[in-house]
């Protein structure tokens, strides 16, 4: 039985990946989860602390550990420079250092924001990070260690997240509820990406010894505003999105971390080394929604 040691599970990832592979393994993977909080079949574990990442793997002998857990509230993340790096990069390094002495592989989950954000076409894997946020700089960081630590592993840089779990597509749906009209940025461009298919393509790489850098992404690129119109489209809300630009957003709603004007990602290398796709950010969405009953 392949053992997969999760931190972070109780996040939108986290929670993706047990249903992923509990659609698709069967009784034949046992998933360690491990969060911040013990409870409900979690154990307690600090990914900052070497000696006790070093004690559940040693202990428990997880094939593959999957590092979900990130602090990833950008604007805190500016504040709390010391916690992001511990989290972000420290963690990271740790989670590395015990896949290497154990021979499990890591799989380490990454963002776009490692970017400048301000370029004019995708970036690939092979494009320079340039971070221009605390978040950015401390993920960034992350991948060094996992690079320079662990023997076999992927790093998957992903973006616009959403699940199960506190997201844009909840947030914006609250607010709905609430209001005829919303304020969205419509200068910022990306690609939603659903916890769902990230999972998928963690499942479809995990096996294989094809390791690397990876961006994952949803197929195609949209705005944070023309987001909000699928998603209120999809739920047959009729609130109206009232476009802003991200200087007009942040004088109405004061920011301490700037956010990437780019941030579209090219599935470069997963596009040369497999026969793998993910799913339009559109189709994506329409599941979620359904799955959600939105």
């Amino acid at each position: 039985m392949k053992k997969i040691l999760v931190t972070g599970c109780n996040g939108q990832l986290g929670r993706a990946l047990r249903r992923e592979y509990g659609e698709h393994s069967g009784n034949d993977v046992e998933f360690i989860n491990t969060d911040v909080v013990s409870g409900d079949g979690v154990s307690a574990l600090d990914i900052t602390d070497i000696d006790a990442v070093m004690k559940m793997v040693r202990e428990r002998k997880p094939q593959i550990l999957i590092n979900c857990a990130a602090h990833t509230n950008v604007d805190a993340c500016e504040r709390q420079w010391d916690s992001a790096y511990k989290i972000n990069a420290i963690g990271a390094r740790n989670l590395s250092i015990a896949s290497s002495e154990t021979g499990a592989k890591l799989i380490h989950v990454s963002t776009d924001y490692v970017f400048a954000g301000d370029g004019t076409s995708p970036y690939t894997e092979f494009d320079e990070p340039a971070p221009v946020s605390a978040y950015g700089k401390t993920k960034l960081e992350g991948e060094k260690f996992v690079r320079d630590f662990a023997q076999r592993y992927f790093i998957f840089r992903t973006a616009w997240l959403y699940g199960d779990g506190k997201n844009f597509v909840r947030t914006m749906l609250g607010l709905a509820e609430k209001h005829e009209t919303v304020n969205v940025v419509d200068n910022q461009l990306g690609t939603p990406t659903s916890a769902a298919e990230l999972a998928r393509v963690i499942r479809y790489f995990e096996p294989t010894e094809n390791y690397g850098t990876y961006h994952a992404t949803c197929e195609g690129d949209t705005n944070w505003a023309e987001f909000t119109e699928a998603i209120f489209r999809l739920a047959g809300k009729r609130t109206q999105v009232n476009h802003v630009t991200s200087d007009e957003y942040a004088k109405m709603n004061p920011a301490s971390a700037k956010r990437p004007a780019y941030s579209i990602l090219d599935n470069y290398m997963m596009r040369l080394t497999s026969d793998y796709r993910m799913a339009d950010w559109q189709k994506a969405l329409e599941e979620y929604m359904r799955e959600t009953g939105n």
